[in-house]
């Protein structure tokens, strides 16, 4: 397991949510929402630089049947857009699907309401999604995923 922090982020058309691992990539942790549009992919670079973060954990969003559909798109402009402001750092795309529905179950049995819900799902969301991306490096050896230059 490579040693350092690394940030999760769940982008969304209104909401991005991001979540921060500790050092040795054990826990993620939900960390803030920022607010979709011009100023977004400099607070995200503003993030990774107050967490001195190794990489940046984007999900990646395929549909369940593992095929690329409109979102891929988006998530790709905006990674291309964020990736110059955060460099030496790197974009890791990794899969996230069903991450919105886990954490949401995760809310709904930690007793949030849906108003509460809806103001956190998408920080759980990128949680959900750093905590696999950790976990499935730690079992594996290896990152999972791909690098957005390699693309």
């Amino acid at each position: 397991m490579r040693r350092g922090r690394r940030i999760g982020v769940d982008v969304g058309d209104v909401r991005i949510g991001v979540a921060v691992c500790d050092p040795d990539g054990l826990i993620a942790t939900p960390y803030e929402t920022v607010a979709a549009g011009s100023a977004a992919h400099a607070r995200l670079a503003e993030i990774v630089e107050e967490v001195e973060a190794l990489e940046c954990v984007v999900g990646w969003p395929v549909g369940l049947s593992g095929r690329e559909g409109p979102a891929v798109a988006k998530v790709r402009a905006f990674c291309a857009t964020l990736a110059p402001l955060i460099a030496p750092v790197r974009i890791r795309l990794v899969d996230e699907r069903m991450s919105t529905m886990t954490a949401d179950g995760l809310l709904r049995a930690g007793g949030r309401s849906g108003v509460s819900r809806r103001q956190v799902i998408d920080q759980a969301a990128a949680t959900v999604i750093l905590q696999s991306a950790i976990d499935a490096e730690r079992a594996r050896g290896s990152a999972p995923g791909h690098l957005m230059d390699e693309d």
